[in-house]
């Protein structure tokens, strides 16, 4: 009866929470004033598919990513790499493994990667190039865990290492993610809190700031260039200004309109509230067709961006195939596609493991 009357409190505010992101937004909404913003581009083929609603449905590897809870609900261990060749050049990555530990958890590490390609030095005295490159990347190493208290609670937590360079600068942060999925029995085919209705939360990226330093930064200054007899050079250092993380709250639900050994149909819907934009909703929908010593064939379709205030983002689709072998273990490819406006088109491969 306790838990009864938790998962029905739960749903009553996650469904006050959907209503006022619909009919409330931030202002001024802070477009352009975090840094290490390649955090927010999602990664794992199966979530970008389904427009980035995948706070209450995700239950692999990915999870570091986009909910550590989902962890608490892997039943194999699992090695997920995806390429994500983003714009202009610049390419984007993600590894993740995750361990599942009988009786204490699941642990998961992931590394989410930006390479931004070389570009050539120029100065105002050389604009047609010094004859020297500069690049820059960025990368943030995740370490969490999430484990399942009950069939319909799981909790998880994952701790970063942010790191930033460009040429000889560099800046660095460290940051938090917590989230937790609640299972429950509402809308379920089977009485069970397995196929009913899920509610997911998580908050990512709350951390320290991060502040660009390096040897570009030192310059010579004549602090009176119109004086004689003065210190002509004088070392000095400019100090740039501290930016914070994109810290972004999310909460979905997703449930399933069929639920049956052979189909399974999800729809998901999240609602985000970002420090650097206005709020909006993603949703998305995966249809599964479970064929018999085969494996599962998943198609997908959402939407990324609804209510968001000069949103870029729109329809996205892909599908997912899981190939059973030996042992129960299986092996699954993912494709995502999405349009990005004016940016264009971008494509997303993942390759999974479970053993």
């Amino acid at each position: 009866m306790i838990t009864n009357k938790l998962q029905l409190a739960l749903l009553m505010g996650v469904s006050c929470c959907l209503i006022g992101f619909a009919v409330q937004a931030q202002e001024p909404y802070r477009v352009g004033t975090t840094s290490a913003n390649f955090l927010e581009l999602g990664y794992g083929s199966s979530g970008i598919a389904m427009g980035d609603a995948y706070v209450s449905t995700v239950r692999d590897v990915s999870s570091v990513y986009w909910n550590p809870a989902g962890l608490g609900y892997m039943e194999k261990n699992e090695f997920q790499v995806m390429h994500q060749p983003w714009v202009a050049d610049i390419n984007t990555a993600f590894v993740g493994l995750g361990y599942v530990a009988p009786r204490l958890g699941t642990f998961g590490i992931g590394l989410v990667y930006t390479g931004y390609g070389e570009e050539e030095v120029t100065s105002m005295l050389m604009q047609e190039g010094t004859g020297e490159k500069f690049d820059g990347m960025d990368y943030a190493v995740n370490l969490s865990y999430g484990r399942k208290l009950a069939q319909w609670f799981s909790f998880g937590v994952s701790g970063k290492y942010v790191s930033s360079r460009i040429w000889h600068e560099s800046a660095s942060a460290v940051a938090l993610d917590l989230g937790a999925i609640v299972n429950t029995s509402f809308l379920s085919w089977t009485g069970d809190e397995e196929g009913g209705l899920s509610i997911g939360m998580n908050i990512s990226n709350y951390g320290t700031r991060m502040q660009y330093n390096g040897i570009d930064l030192k310059r010579p200054i004549d602090e009176s260039p119109n004086e004689a007899g003065n210190f002509e050079y004088v070392p000095a250092r400019y100090e740039t200004q501290a930016w914070e993380l994109p810290l972004i709250f999310r909460i979905g639900i997703s449930f399933h309109p069929v639920f049956t050994a052979t189909h399974r149909l999800t729809v998901a819907v999240d609602a985000l509230h970002p420090n650097n934009n206005s709020e909006y909703i993603n949703a998305g929908v995966e249809y599964g067709l479970t064929v018999p010593a085969f494996g599962v064939i998943m198609l997908r379709t959402g939407y990324k961006g609804l209510t968001m205030v000069e949103s870029e983002y729109g329809v996205t689709f892909g599908f997912g195939l899981l190939f059973n072998f030996m042992h129960n273990n299986a092996i699954k490819i993912d494709y995502a596609y999405r349009q990005v406006g004016l940016l264009g088109s971008i494509n997303a491969y993942t390759l999974s493991l479970t053993f």
